[in-house]
């Protein structure tokens, strides 16, 4: 197309022509969507609309009054161009873009059709001799040819007959079954760019597959060991028949230390109540002193021996309290890896299914 020419209105879409061997399905004029025009040719008069597709005009159609565009599904819309003995479909992205192009199509066609008129009045007043004849013969349209430098060849009657005869005929080709073949053909390249980003996302999801296994068999591992843990905390801390006993006999040794020492004070007592009366010696006195401060020496040694075994009682008791606060703080981080696990396991399971 020329430079003369300006655009009016610009949309994306996938081109179809009819197959001229079977009229009856669609070839995709390309394999992505194109930029589809309506251009006005301000020296001609003429409004066309064109496509490229690299350096190919998919379509280079003359609008003109008796066009009709038909939407076919809510996606794909359709008309059929005699000049170039085809029909063209439009397989649009939404039911928007659809709509837009109906549209403007419907006010090109108006101004083909007021552009014709004006053209028509201007030859009758300039022509009078054409204007008698005008009423005689039917005005024929111009076919444009598809060979470069070729002249323009103008229909006879009988070729406008043909002309109509084929619209009819193109007309009940289209009602009589490929509608559903035009909304198969829109439907297959919306489904294409699904397609296509369905794969990048799956691609990416399979790359994620490795680390995400990597992390499940760390975990598994981090499992095992904290299991190996809590069963050492466990032989540890539980309470074993050679601890038991040790404990009863720590209990008991504390309470005959207890009941020694208590039977020490209650002699002590009685013989420093007695000692005026009995010592009637200095060397019975004497005597009774030494006895009285080896029996205070026995029962100090005994006092430090019970308070060491009530300190190492002591001992042992939060020795047993720390073991079990370890085992159950180990238990509750088990319990966090078991859940983040079953976790990661759901989430394989479903991108397997997907």
């Amino acid at each position: 197309f020329s430079c003369r020419e300006q655009p009016i209105f610009s949309t994306r879409a996938h081109v179809f022509q009819i197959d001229p061997a079977t009229k009856r399905n669609w070839i995709p004029a390309s394999k992505h969507a194109l930029t589809v025009s309506y251009f006005y040719d301000a020296t001609r008069n003429v409004y066309r609309i064109i496509s490229v597709g690299g350096t190919k005009a998919i379509i280079n159609s003359t609008i003109t009054p008796n066009m009709t565009f038909t939407k076919t599904s809510q996606k794909f819309g359709q008309w059929a161009d005699s000049r170039a003995n085809t029909v063209y479909g439009l397989g649009f992205a939404s039911e928007q873009h659809l709509s837009q192009f109906a549209e403007k199509f419907q006010e090109v066609k108006e101004a083909a059709r007021l552009a014709r008129e004006k053209s028509q009045d201007k030859t009758e007043l300039t022509n009078p001799a054409l204007n008698i004849t005008s009423h005689q013969v039917l005005p024929s349209p111009i076919i444009s040819s598809n060979g470069p430098g070729e002249d323009k060849l103008f229909r006879s009657q009988s070729a406008d007959v043909e002309i109509t005869t084929e619209k009819e005929r193109l007309k009940k080709m289209l009602s009589e079954g490929s509608v559903s073949e035009v909304q198969w053909e829109a439907e297959f390249f919306s489904l294409q760019d699904n397609n296509n980003k369905l794969v990048a996302a799956l691609h990416e999801a399979n790359a994620n597959v490795d680390q995400w296994k990597k992390q499940l068999t760390a975990y598994q591992e981090e499992t095992e060991s904290l299991r190996q843990r809590v069963a050492e905390l466990e032989s540890q801390g539980a309470p074993d028949s050679s601890s038991e006993n040790n404990k009863e006999e720590l209990n008991q040794t504390l309470e005959e230390l207890e009941l020694l020492i208590k039977a020490k004070d209650e002699e002590i007592q009685m013989l420093k109540s007695q000692k005026c009366g009995r010592w009637e010696t200095e060397g019975e006195r004497e005597e009774t002193l030494q006895k009285l401060q080896e029996l205070e020496a026995r029962n100090a040694e005994l006092e430090r021996r019970l308070h060491l075994a009530e300190q190492t009682l002591a001992e042992t008791l939060a020795e047993r309290e720390k073991i079990q606060n370890e085992v159950t703080k180990v238990a509750e981080i088990m319990d966090v890896k078991i859940f983040e696990l079953s976790e990661i396991r759901q989430g394989l399971a479903k991108l397997v299914e997907s």
